[in-house]
């Protein structure tokens, strides 16, 4: 697998990069890697970086965006927090890397089982993870179906919270970035959504290259 250059990047869609993404995925799945020589690529990439994609993830260590997408180094800007929240330094590094550095997509990746999405359904608060847990506190309103029992000791209502949270940060995206919303409203970068299965490895992505207009007002980052 060759080193991304930038006439390589500058060559990818916004398409080409969610299948380059899904792809690698699929890879994963079969526990069949892409033969890359990295150091190697840590040689080729030491004067610069052209990644195609900035994936926004978990910090869970079952999550690595570069294991589950089999990609390499110098191909993706890997952004994690736990909660896969947004806030500014978060958009600022986005912004950098689709206006500055190059990247096609954006990609916005939750997952199953995520004890950040536990730890809000549960109200926790301890130190400085109140304020990062009370960033997913809307996805747990916004979910209405589970009526009986609204804690982590219900999967069905965490899994759900955390489809709409992940849901929610695309949203964010748009809502409080100029820069990116106009990318993506040009076509010059892709904005999409899913979860990584972490049993299965398989990623699930919610809305393919479509950006929903949205109606989700009052975010705090």
């Amino acid at each position: 697998m060759k080193t991304l250059t930038k006439e390589m990047q500058s060559a990818i869609t916004p398409t080409m990069a969610l299948e380059l993404l899904k792809d690698g995925n699929k890879r994963f799945q079969s526990n069949l890697k892409a033969n890359r020589n990295l150091l190697q690529q840590a040689s080729e990439t030491s004067e610069g970086q052209h990644p195609f994609a900035i994936i926004l993830s978990c910090i869970d260590s079952r999550t690595s965006a570069e294991l589950i997408f089999d990609q390499g180094l110098g191909d993706v800007f890997s952004v994690r927090i736990a909660g896969n929240i947004m806030n500014e330094d978060i958009l600022g590094s986005m912004e950098f890397g689709c206006k500055l550095a190059g990247a096609k997509i954006i990609v916005v990746l939750g997952h199953s089982k995520c004890g950040a999405i536990r730890g809000a359904c549960d109200h926790i608060e301890m130190g400085n993870l109140t304020a990062l847990l009370s960033k997913i506190q809307p996805a747990i309103y916004d979910e209405k179906s589970e009526t009986k029992n609204r804690s982590s000791s219900n999967p069905e209502f965490v899994e759900k919270v955390s489809t709409i949270n992940i849901k929610r940060t695309l949203h964010a995206i748009m809502e409080c970035s100029p820069i990116l919303k106009e990318m993506v409203e040009s076509g010059a970068v892709g904005l999409v959504c899913g979860k990584h299965d972490i049993t299965s490895g398989v990623v699930t992505f919610y809305d393919d290259m479509s950006i929903i207009n949205s109606s989700i007002n009052n975010f705090q980052i």
